[in-house]
């Protein structure tokens, strides 16, 4: 897989879990949310590494 398409795919994964965030929110699962929120920041690193790479 090309760089190119890891950073997509990566940004994909990272609104997906921002959705399931807010809902987890909204819906008072706090546990879930911050689940979420941890999976987002592994994403984040994830892509940055791919990035500047």
């Amino acid at each position: 897989m090309n760089a190119r398409r890891l950073r997509s795919m990566y940004v994909f994964g990272i609104l997906l879990n921002a959705v399931a965030l807010v809902y987890a929110a909204v819906d008072g699962a706090i546990l879930f949310a911050v689940t979420f929120g941890i999976v987002m920041l592994y994403l984040g690193v994830r892509y940055w590494m791919v990035s500047t790479a």
